[in-house]
């Protein structure tokens, strides 16, 4: 009697192939995504902070995994304008900072709740960037780049001085009070019971909410007619209006969306820390997103995430190391460790882009083809 696992001729699994398939069809439903998404964010303050082996060292950094899932929300947009639709873009502080200030000047003069303070920025933001896409896509290639820039540069100086009175100034606004969730729920209060030991406090969990939001938002729009016109733009915009598209409406589209979720950032990251830096308008902030971006993989939905999450990293933490020893020993082979954190991540960047250009979710992508093919083989 045959084997009814085997082909004819003794091949290749047929239930292997079967499986392999299978779940690369249900990998893809936008179900999968969002609820695995979910569990990563639900899982991770505990992996990140609480867990066992780490919690000793990184204890004093649980509010880093709220801040890293803000900038994953900044950084998951800009890559729908950078890799998806081929746009750089030098000015994405300007929706961020603008956002934030938005959401703080809200809350000191109308209203503190949470909800209305990121309805408040998000909207701040969308409006700039339909004014500034407006202006800006007249023109493209590097030329749109340097206008973005500039004009996120003008912000950044109006803030300095001329709009001081509402701003701040050189000083950030600072004097934000974050009113309880629906009147009810402290922010910086734990969670309680197992909900709090997982997700630690009702800020994370607020965050990662919008966190799971933003992936569900871009996944379906990378999956909607209008993804495929965005990447049609990116590889060949001259054919893309060939075919009768308006192009300019559609990358004009892609800026606000960008800006969008650069204005959920923006305002969550407000509502994280009560305060609003000046430092956040300035022209480092968006090569800060640009760098998340491509460290992490552009075109694509989780490694802008994955590229925020390392950067941040070691800007707050590695920052920290004053001796760098050896392992196991009490030899110091450099002091002031962290102060080189600036070089290391560096050396990191050129790294990751010479073995893997298309990021790190790029390099895990190619890893898993690689076992999928092993374990799978044909998965046609």
């Amino acid at each position: 009697m045959s084997d009814p696992n085997t082909t004819s001729d003794g091949g290749t699994v047929v239930a292997d192939e079967s499986l392999v398939s299978r779940w690369e069809r249900i990998r893809e439903r936008e179900a999968t995504v969002v609820g695995l998404t979910a569990i990563a964010v639900a899982l991770f303050p505990w992996l990140f902070a609480r867990a066992p082996v780490v919690s000793d060292v990184l204890l004093g950094y649980q509010s880093l995994a709220t801040l890293i899932l803000i900038w994953g929300i900044f950084a998951v947009g800009f890559d729908l304008l950078l890799g998806y639709t081929g746009l750089l873009s030098f000015g994405h502080a300007a929706f961020w900072g603008g956002a934030a200030y938005a959401a703080g000047v809200v809350a000191n003069n109308v209203s503190a709740d949470p909800i209305v303070m990121v309805v408040s920025g998000t909207l701040f933001a969308v409006l700039l960037a339909w004014l500034l896409g407006f202006l800006s896509l007249r023109r493209g290639g590097i030329y749109f780049s340097i206008l973005t820039l500039a004009f996120a540069q003008m912000l950044y100086y109006m803030s300095a001085a001329p709009l001081a009175f509402l701003t701040g100034g050189e000083n950030g606004l600072t004097g934000i009070t974050v009113t309880p969730l629906f009147g009810l729920f402290h922010l910086e209060s734990d969670l309680p019971t197992f909900a709090g030991e997982l997700l630690g406090t009702w800020l994370y969990l607020f965050v990662g909410v919008f966190a799971v939001l933003a992936v569900a938002a871009a996944y379906r729009i990378l999956n909607s007619p209008y993804g495929m016109v965005f990447r049609a733009i990116r590889e060949n915009e001259q054919r893309a209006e060939f075919v009768g598209l308006n192009v300019w409406r559609y990358k004009l589209m892609a800026f606000i969306i960008s800006g969008a979720f650069a204005g959920v950032a923006g305002s969550l990251f407000t509502i994280h820390g009560s305060y609003v830096p000046l430092q956040s308008l300035y022209w480092t902030e968006s090569g800060e997103i640009v760098i998340m971006s491509v460290l992490g993989g552009t075109a694509s939905l989780f490694g802008p995430i994955i590229g925020a999450g390392l950067y941040l990293y070691v800007e707050n933490i590695v920052s920290g190391v004053q001796q760098l020893t050896v392992p196991f020993t009490d030899i110091v082979l450099v002091n002031d460790f962290g102060t080189y954190w600036h070089l290391l991540l560096g050396l990191v960047f050129v790294v990751v882009i010479w073995v893997a250009p298309r990021g790190i979710w790029g390099a895990i992508s190619d890893v898993r083809e690689f076992v999928w093919d092993r374990v799978g083989g044909d998965r046609r």
